[in-house]
């Protein structure tokens, strides 16, 4: 039993030799990991919590649109954008909010709305949605150049249809019906290889189109 008890005393001699030589490293890299952790979860709690307070906001943005009142959908867009400018509902709240402004008769402020959606949104899909609604402005408002520069990056395959006819709708406003028939004919192509996610009525449009410049 002696013999326990030194061989006992020993090791808890060593352990305590151990600890006064590491035992500050080891208690910072506990809190190190329990900073993380709790880190971890206090980012998902902020996120998430951001993203209900951006949700209410949409919300009442959507029943202010509905509703054609004008003033509350102007001042809930604007806090949206300034307070949750990284969230997909952000986006959404400035296409809409586009929307309502063009159905109000005011372009210069859908058009506001829709070159922020369309430079600082984060969503690529989105981001490709608002520049197809800025150029259809843009060339609305016979601002041929802003349009085309609108348009110039390339969007998700899923648009590149409708990106192209937009463009050639732009070209041939604009007098240059050989490089509009050259953009309906490059939709009339991405149809073609994504005809599930194409209308059977806008086919039919931009094939009229591409036939009535002399295309096949």
């Amino acid at each position: 039993m002696a013999a326990y008890d030194l061989e006992e005393q020993e090791q808890l001699s060593a352990i305590k030799a151990w600890w006064e030589a590491n035992g500050n490293r080891v208690t910072g890299a506990v809190l190190a990991l329990v900073l993380v952790v709790a880190g971890v979860q206090g980012w998902r709690w902020y996120q998430t919590r951001q993203a209900a307070e951006a949700g209410a906001i949409y919300g009442k943005l959507a029943e202010a649109e509905q509703a054609k009142d004008m003033a509350t959908l102007r001042v809930l867009s604007d806090e949206i954008i300034s307070k949750h400018g990284n969230s997909s509902a952000a986006e959404l709240a400035a296409l809409l909010a586009a929307k309502a402004e063009l159905d109000a008769g005011d372009s210069k402020a859908a058009r506001a709305k829709l070159e922020w959606a369309a430079s600082k949104g984060w969503d690529p899909l989105l981001r490709d949605l608002a520049r197809l609604r800025l150029a259809s402005v843009q060339l609305d408002e016979k601002d041929y150049p802003a349009a085309l520069k609108t348009l110039e990056a390339a969007p998700a395959q899923a648009f590149t249809a409708r990106f192209e006819d937009l463009r050639g709708d732009v070209l041939f406003a604009k007098g240059d019906s050989t490089a509009a028939r050259d953009a309906y004919k490059k939709a009339v192509d991405a149809i073609a290889q994504q005809s599930a996610q194409q209308s059977a009525g806008f086919r039919s449009a931009v094939q009229t189109k591409l036939e009535a410049l002399g295309g096949a």
